[in-house]
């Protein structure tokens, strides 16, 4: 069943407010690093147990960033594929994606069924192999 015109304003309203709100997140985020030196995270004595924590927040910030930088491009494909009527309906199979996942996932380009196996098919892709 086709998205009513007021199901897809409310959608285009929740990308919007979902998109500005990840703005702000990033713009927060990468001023907090800026802020924050490696020397002010590790802290005045430099051990190797302080080294890896501050490793660790530094890799935790650029992780918080990424996931948000992610979530951002969803959404602006889903802003397009709303512009250009096909928002609602799953790259992979066509078929339509269920309404509760739509709200749970505004930026959500395919199906659950199809996410799935996507996910299967390029999971760890990038990890380091022997």
């Amino acid at each position: 069943m086709a998205m009513s015109k007021e199901q897809i304003e409310i959608f285009r309203r929740t990308i919007a407010e979902r998109r500005e709100a990840l703005l702000a997140e990033i713009r927060e985020d990468v001023a907090r690093s800026r802020d924050e030196s490696y020397g002010a995270l590790a802290g005045p004595v430099v051990d190797t147990a302080d080294e890896a924590v501050a490793d660790l927040l530094s890799d935790l910030d650029n992780a918080e960033t990424s996931r948000d930088l992610n979530e951002l491009r969803e959404l602006e494909a889903a802003q397009a594929r709303l512009d250009a009527g096909g928002y609602g309906l799953c790259e992979e199979c066509g078929l339509e994606i269920a309404l509760a996942r739509l709200r749970a996932v505004p930026g959500a380009a395919r199906c659950v069924k199809c996410q799935s196996v996507h996910e299967k098919t390029y999971a760890n892709q990038g990890a380091p192999k022997l």
